[in-house]
């Protein structure tokens, strides 16, 4: 089925936050490919048919400043996208070309999630009765495995068994050299794989073979470039042609298998991890050969998920938010790196994108978690588990949870606000480690995984006890709008936070600790519907009439049944913010006109009422829809003028699926 949504921008190779590209744009071949971080990491795409070359993807001259007049774009008649993959529909001089994007991010198996590989799938048919000759050119650029244009590249060609593997990578190889936000990899090594035959011919050269390409000409053997180049001068490609033949009414396929080898991933308190794909101690080769063999399986595979998922999300929210999960769902996955600490444990490591480049962000990961519940709780464990070790150190000097561990790639310690207190989120924090806590175990059954950190689970609990009520002038996790005091969504989050921890304690068989902690946040619940109560509404912070904000925290009592607020809450704030749509979304409070989308959906997920949540989901659908800024997801951005306000790509994407962890429950 296609949707109807026109993305902000369509993913292709979306693994994780290094390898991630994307188009920006409504035809493959309106621009190059894309960073998420918009920096160009391009790639060709040509077909020959009967003669005639036409161009469907990218660009062949990778200067615009210099003059050169593009071959005919094919004709895109559909770009269609499932949870995995993304497949363009080009038709021209009797031929229909299918090209389809595949990142297999089934969270399921753990190995292929982490394995940096990407399909790029070719089908060629005639439709129009009669045969075709038809060669297709493919290749990407060395932009893919350097930071900025101007570093040099170097390359090999070898062939492995069945595979001819095209290699490339930066000339100067400092693993984990920096840390930051708008960066690309420079270490590493970028792959471009196919099947060796007699109709496959791969090249190692400058971007002008694009040009030959075009012109009918033949391609120079291997090697005659010297080494190294750098990528701005001369642009480097790593490339393959496909002798298709005559093609008839018949589909012939061809893969061409992209990936990254990292070499090191991550920095984990000094010590530098391999990404998780490598604990068997599998080299790149095997892990792309494995690609090529796996490949049947995997796409169907795929297809099942998104056959399920799709069902799913149209029965819990309607098409619209259907559209809205099936988009943001590689974003999600790919905004993370999947690694292992020394003694084996998971370790899933967001990237905090396009905002201050942190890792393992806590106010990030919480909204995240729906999708990850979903589909695999260890997950979540996965981006708990910094948190709870720097926690436990010495390094860490307060008595609540930390916001982060760090600058991506280099997990070494928390960075924001360079741990002053005044920069730090001490009632956020500690209530989000602690629903996230609850919410692992009602997922898996048991209380084991916060059994082993309940010394600090313990004593971010009694933090909220003390002071999570009525907020002190601190900062929660809409940090962009500034400090605030007796913030009143913030004090829902403590009082979640409070009965999270007795949860913990009824799963564990501590009756009584379970009891007296859910007396106390019932106790905190009840004040704080007189102290929030404005009329038809909830104040934005105590003590201040005639303001509001979405209360996106009060959907954990719903998901938890704990029942602390009563149900008239609930459908009062609904009927305020259907009230407060605008044309793109309802705004996150009363002080701006921005929301957020993450919280946007929380919010609707408080409608008992199906039609209800579709009506405020769907201005949403709108933004994205209709939003000029050409970016992966922002989660961030204007209801009135539709304009992003910043953030892109980021992992909280994954909180859209909160409505369908609501319908489907945590112990499934």
């Amino acid at each position: 089925m296609t949707m109807q949504i026109r993305p902000p921008a369509v993913p292709l190779v979306t693994v994780d936050p290094y390898f991630s590209v994307w188009s920006m744009a409504d035809r493959l071949t309106d621009d190059d490919t894309r960073h998420w971080t918009g920096q160009r990491q391009g790639m060709a795409g040509l077909i020959r048919i009967d003669g005639k070359t036409l161009r469907f993807a990218g660009r062949v001259e990778p200067n615009a400043e210099r003059y050169y007049t593009e071959p005919e774009a094919m004709t895109q008649v559909e770009c269609r996208l499932t949870a995995l993959s993304t497949i363009y529909v080009f038709e021209q001089a009797g031929i229909r070309l299918q090209v389809r994007f595949t990142t297999p991010l089934l969270m399921d198996d753990l190995d292929l999630l982490s394995r940096p590989a990407s399909y790029v799938q070719f089908d060629v048919k005639a439709i129009d009765g009669k045969r075709h000759d038809v060669q297709v050119y493919f290749d990407v650029t060395g932009e893919w495995c350097v930071d900025t244009s101007d570093q040099k590249v170097i390359w090999q060609r070898r062939e492995a068994e069945e595979l001819v593997l095209l290699e490339m990578s930066h000339e100067q190889q400092e693993v984990l050299n920096r840390s930051g936000d708008d960066l690309r990899i420079d270490w590493g090594r970028m792959y471009l794989a196919v099947k060796a035959g007699p109709q496959v011919h791969t090249f190692i050269d400058t971007a002008d073979l694009r040009k030959r390409f075009v012109r009918g000409e033949g391609i120079p053997p291997d090697g005659s470039q010297p080494m190294p180049q750098a990528v701005r001068e001369r642009t480097m490609v790593l490339g393959s042609i496909w002798d298709a033949g005559a093609i008839g009414a018949e589909a012939t396929e061809w893969t061409v298998v992209l990936a990254y080898d990292d070499v090191y991933a991550i920095e984990y308190f000094g010590d530098k991890r391999e990404a998780l794909w490598k604990r068997s101690g599998g080299s790149a080769d095997a892990m792309i050969r494995q690609a090529f063999a796996d490949l049947p399986s995997v796409i169907r595979r795929c297809e099942d998920f998104h056959q399920k998922l799709w069902a799913d999300a149209v029965a819990a929210g309607g098409e619209k938010y259907a559209e809205l999960l099936v988009l943001g769902y590689r974003q999600a996955i790919a905004a993370h790196k999947l690694v292992t600490d020394a003694a084996g444990n998971v370790l899933f490591m967001s990237k905090e994108c396009y905002s201050n480049g942190c890792i393992a962000t806590v106010d990030v990961s919480y909204p995240s978690i729906p999708l990850f519940l979903l589909y695999n709780p260890e997950l979540v464990k996965g981006m708990m588990r910094p948190i709870f070790r720097y926690a436990s150190s010495d390094a860490w000097p307060f008595d609540f949870a930390p916001h982060d561990v760090g600058q991506y790639p280099l997990a070494n310690g928390q960075v924001y606000a360079e741990n002053r207190m005044e920069g730090q989120m001490p009632v956020e924090e500690c209530g989000n480690m602690l629903i996230m806590a609850a919410a692992v175990s009602l997922a898996e059954g048991n209380a084991d995984f916060a059994a082993e950190h309940w010394e600090l689970l313990a004593a971010w609990a009694a933090y909220l006890l003390e002071h999570g009520l009525d907020p002190e002038h601190q900062l929660c996790t809409d940090d962009f709008a500034g400090h605030l005091a007796r913030n009143a969504n913030l004090s829902v989050k403590a009082i979640m936070g409070v009965a999270a921890f007795s949860l913990l304690n009824r799963i564990r068989g501590h009756a009584g600790e379970a009891g007296r902690f859910l007396a106390a946040a019932r106790e905190m619940a009840e004040k704080w519907e007189t102290l929030a109560e404005d009329g038809d509404h909830t104040k934005l912070a105590f003590g201040q009439e005639g303001t509001w904000s979405l209360k996106y925290n009060l959907i954990w009592d719903q998901i938890f049944d704990t029942r602390l607020f009563s149900e008239k809450t609930a459908e009062k704030e609904v009927a305020w913010y259907l009230a407060r749509r605008s044309r793109y979304g309802v705004p996150l409070d009363s002080r701006a006109s921005y929301t957020k989308s993450d919280w946007l959906v929380w919010a609707a997920s408080l409608a008992s009422r199906q039609e209800d949540f579709e009506k405020l989901v769907a201005p949403l659908w709108a933004a994205y829809h209709d939003t000029p800024d050409r970016v992966p997801m922002t989660d961030w951005y204007d209801t009135e003028t539709d304009r992003q306000m910043n953030f892109q790509h980021r992992s909280v994407v994954g909180g859209l699926y909160i409505k369908l962890l609501k319908d489907q429950g945590l112990s499934r």
